[in-house]
């Protein structure tokens, strides 16, 4: 976590390269996905680093402060996942969380090979329905969030808007969970110059 708080800020040393620097600004979606083991308010990464729902918050407010995000969407998918969410208050962040307060998240299936569950049933039905993603696709935040049958989670999906610039309804789903590269077309006939390389110094008979 406090790798993710130094990264989302920028506050990384000048030593650590491109490639794992958050090179975002006031004009970017960014999704942030955490699961892991969670209760009230609180979320575990492998029984080890446990934060709290104004961990989230504060972090997130530094990377408003620090223009690094113009919309962000924030799912959680932990027992009672919801309440990550409870006390966030920078602007544009939507949340989404796979259970209400008081309610577990469910494993989908496990792996008899090592005899752990491999995939949570929330997480397993959000990427059951973006493997179907096209860039083209029209499908919004309400068509995902919609899609999530309780019955079949075994909990209450729970989303926040209230920050938001916009409803469900109106963010289409391939601002978080897909890419358009932007390419730009250069004439064939266009003239680029090029520099020769001097040639290196031949050594003296």
């Amino acid at each position: 976590w406090g790798e993710f708080v130094v990264r989302g800020a920028g506050r990384h040393d000048e030593s650590v390269p491109r490639s794992k620097r958050l090179l975002t600004d006031d004009q970017s979606n960014i999704l942030v996905y955490m699961s892991g083991h969670g209760g009230d308010e609180f979320l575990k990464f492998q029984d080890v680093e446990e934060i709290h729902s104004q961990d989230v918050a504060d972090a997130f407010e530094q990377m408003h402060q620090q223009q690094r995000y113009g919309e962000m969407l924030f799912i959680a998918d932990t027992c009672q996942a919801s309440t990550l969410a409870n006390r966030l208050y920078s602007p544009n962040i939507a949340a989404i969380g796979s259970s209400s307060k008081g309610e577990m998240s469910l494993s989908h299936h496990n792996d008899r090979s090592i005899g752990v569950s491999v995939i949570d049933r929330f997480t397993f039905y959000v990427l059951d329905r973006l493997n179907a993603l096209q860039v083209h696709h029209t499908d919004t935040l309400l068509h995902l969030v919609s899609s999530l049958d309780p019955s079949a989670l075994g909990a209450r999906p729970q989303y926040r808007t209230d920050l938001f610039n916009a409803s469900f309804a109106a963010v289409p789903l391939t601002s978080f969970f897909a890419s358009v590269p932007r390419i730009e077309l250069v004439s064939s006939n266009a003239h680029v110059p090029l520099t020769p390389l001097p040639l290196p110094a031949q050594p003296a008979p």
